[in-house]
């Protein structure tokens, strides 16, 4: 379907903080892209949204009331324009009280969320912890999902004495040993990619009794050698590919997003047991290796979303058009059938 669209220009226009800009276009990308007929362009936001483009598409990471109000004024002149993603959609990553529902209603075998629990200031730690039946190590993870450098604050307890001076409203979330090494799932629409990253390293039952009772996520190093670690990476069996696609799919349709990466690891102790840790929206696809030919292809399917949408909105025109014209006619047959009748009256 590309050869055929190529053919036009299909214009994105994409809004997106300075900071997230090096994470999504490059230079690979705006030629991979222009290439097959997509031209990507910035959108001034020191300017109000409808008074430019045209764009058959707007990508967007930004989330204020005044770009959502943006946003709707710019669906409302162009209606048949596709915006990636909702607002609504999106804020639920946002939050990790709800970020994970998804998961659960997805109808895949095999596949899990750690047991955690929101704590807020009217419950203690220990009591949240006991209700939900979760063992140590547990990791504690702020509320707010986002950009920000709080929303990364992550620490791992080891027993309970770590939880003692923890301020709440927080999430834990119970540690799942998975041989250090976490499944990163890109997802552009219908297109995935998978790769393997460097994790937090199985804990053994001694480790539990360490010491050191609360550890930063930013002082966990990895005691291997860049050499082993590369083994290690090189020995972990990808998860199966029909088994990410399908978990992409179903995660896809339940969020209602076309932009997320999501973080899967694999149990050490049940080779086929999964379990979704963490969903991102819009994540750094430049981290992807060859990620053009991932958001490229998505680029090329909205578009065809566009134009079925343009040419059902031609239909629909022209469908008001020919029963404004068929109403009228019958109203001016019944009209000149008045005036016959009262000019017969006379």
């Amino acid at each position: 379907m590309s050869e055929s669209l190529a053919e036009e220009r299909f214009r994105i226009g994409y809004a997106l903080a300075p900071r997230s800009v090096s994470s999504f276009i490059q230079d690979s990308l705006f030629v991979h892209a222009k290439e097959r007929g997509v031209d990507l362009i910035p959108i001034d936001l020191e300017k109000p949204l409808v008074e430019q483009g045209p764009f058959d598409s707007v990508f967007h990471k930004l989330y204020d009331e005044k770009w959502k109000k943006q946003l709707e004024e710019f669906s409302l002149k162009n209606p048949t324009s596709i915006i990636v993603d909702p607002l609504d959609a999106i804020e639920k990553l946002h939050n990790r009280v709800s970020m994970l529902d998804a998961v659960k209603q997805l109808e895949i075998e095999n596949l899990e969320i750690p047991l955690q629990a929101f704590v807020d200031s009217n419950e203690s730690l220990m009591d949240a912890v006991a209700n939900q039946g979760m063992k140590f190590p547990l990791i504690a993870k702020p509320v707010t999902a986002n950009a920000t450098a709080d929303a990364h604050q992550m620490f791992l307890f080891l027993n309970q004495d770590g939880l003692t001076g923890v301020k709440s409203p927080i999430i834990l979330q119970e540690f799942v040993n998975h041989g250090g090494v976490i499944f990163k799932v890109y997802v552009a629409g219908d297109h995935v990619k998978c790769v393997k990253r460097k994790s937090l390293a199985d804990i053994s039952e001694e480790k539990l009794g360490d010491s050191e009772n609360l550890i930063p996520f930013s002082l966990i190093s990895s005691e291997q050698s860049d050499e082993s670690l590369a083994k290690l990476m090189e020995a972990t069996e990808m998860a199966p590919l029909s088994f990410v696609n399908e978990v992409s799919k179903q995660l896809r349709e339940s969020l209602n997003l076309h932009l997320f990466n999501y973080d899967m690891i694999r149990d050490s102790r049940d080779a086929n047991r999964y379990l979704i840790i963490d969903i991102n929206y819009f994540p750094g696809y430049a981290k992807v290796p060859e990620y053009e030919t991932l958001l490229t292809p998505c680029f090329l399917d909205i578009a065809q979303q566009k134009r079925i949408r343009d040419t059902c909105n031609l239909d629909q025109l022209e469908n008001n058009k020919t029963h404004e014209e068929e109403t009228g006619n019958l109203d001016h047959l019944e009209n000149n059938k008045t005036y016959e009748a009262e000019s017969n009256g006379h």
